[in-house]
């Protein structure tokens, strides 16, 4: 399997990749910044924007890790998403994105989502919605093999891969210790996992810890 990574200098993005190198897939790593450590993981610098079918082409799938949080780049989300949807538009291969907890729900009738609650930050929120817009286009879009994973709500950039998580759907799920949460790298392992078990063609999907 090969693969394209964006937002490869990311938290999140480095240990998609790790994960994915680990298991023998072959990776193609793009970001905006240079992190530093470009040479490691071997990172083309080029604009989300700027990408094009020549940059993808024989790769199986994207896995689309790019984040912003200042409030006046939230639109990059949505924009973001139709680039690389057009981009994989009527083909077989796979786009991947890297969601938010705020859009899944928080009771058996999926009546109210997380983000609608006291309880999620405030902080936290444009990302939400900008994040629950994205889902809401890549559910239109029929000609796109589109995954989209939710994390729980307690996302842990520096946390112990475990190697193990429990899967949900559209409702929130909780850990046996009733917790919402999974380190940056479990998640990660999910992702590889579903490339390769192809198990939420055009769904969302959601982990938690165990």
């Amino acid at each position: 399997m090969k693969i394209v990574v964006i937002g490869a200098n990311g938290k999140a993005g480095k240990l998609i990749i790790e994960e994915a190198r680990a298991r023998g897939i072959e990776v193609k790593a793009f970001d905006v910044l240079d992190g530093g450590d470009a040479k490691s993981t071997d990172v083309i610098i080029k604009d989300l924007f700027d990408l094009n079918k020549a940059d993808i082409r024989g790769y199986d799938a994207l896995i689309n890790a790019f984040g912003v949080w200042k409030p006046e780049t939230m639109d990059l989300f949505q924009e973001a998403a139709i680039h690389l949807s057009d981009l994989v538009s009527n083909s077989e291969q796979r786009l991947i994105v890297m969601g938010s907890a705020g859009s899944l729900y928080v009771d058996d009738n999926h009546s109210e989502m997380f983000m609608e609650t006291a309880l999620m930050p405030d902080f936290a929120i444009p990302v939400a919605k900008a994040q629950a817009k994205v889902l809401s286009y890549l559910r239109q879009r029929n000609d796109v093999l589109w995954t989209y994973l939710s994390p729980p709500v307690d996302f842990r950039p520096e946390g112990a891969k475990i190697g193990s998580y429990q899967l949900g759907k559209d409702q929130m799920i909780f850990s046996s210790d009733n917790e919402s949460q999974i380190s940056y790298a479990d998640y990660a392992i999910a992702i590889i996992d579903e490339l390769e078990n192809k198990s939420y063609l055009q769904q969302r999907f959601t982990v938690v810890a165990i």
